[in-house]
């Protein structure tokens, strides 16, 4: 069983957006190892320097890093990622798994985003729509498309 890593910058602060998520926490359990971590961003003052938001960044990468599972398929959230439809995301999922990366980590930033080298590292860089979101629905965004991914691997139903 897949282990996929969650790693995310910031906490959930609507209590809906926490239903949801948990809902899908619940749904995955039969696919794959679930982990998320919440990772705190660095404070920023109302209008920041570029040099500020680059620094932040950095610190950022740092503790991401940290997290980053060995032998992972990475991902990395980011607004000038390519777009993939549920069966591709799916069919990466799979390749990972014949190619015998035992994890993936998704990586969602802060609400400036990932740091450069972040985006480097990254095998893949996802963007989930042009359109703009609110930042904290990207996770619940991100767990319905593996939920998704999973569903369409196993052929059940979910996926029309």
């Amino acid at each position: 069983m897949q282990t996929v890593n969650i790693i995310c910058l910031g906490r959930l602060k609507e209590s809906y957006l926490r239903d949801a998520c948990k809902e899908y926490e619940k749904r995955l359990k039969g696919y794959c190892t679930l982990k998320i971590y919440e990772l705190e961003p660095v404070l920023l003052p109302g209008e920041p320097s570029e040099k500020q938001i680059a620094n932040a960044l950095e610190k950022e990468a740092e503790m991401i890093e940290k997290k980053l599972a060995s032998n992972a398929l990475t991902v990395a959230m980011c607004i000038e990622g390519k777009q993939l439809s549920s069966v591709k995301l799916s069919e990466k999922m799979a390749e990972a798994a014949v190619q015998g990366r035992s994890a993936i980590n998704f990586i969602i930033g802060s609400s400036y985003g990932l740091a450069p080298r972040i985006k480097t590292l990254a095998d893949i860089r996802l963007s989930m729509s042009e359109m703009t979101f609110p930042h904290q629905l990207a996770r619940v965004m991100l767990l319905e498309q593996i939920y998704r991914a999973y569903t369409i691997l196993s052929g059940t139903h979910y996926h029309k």
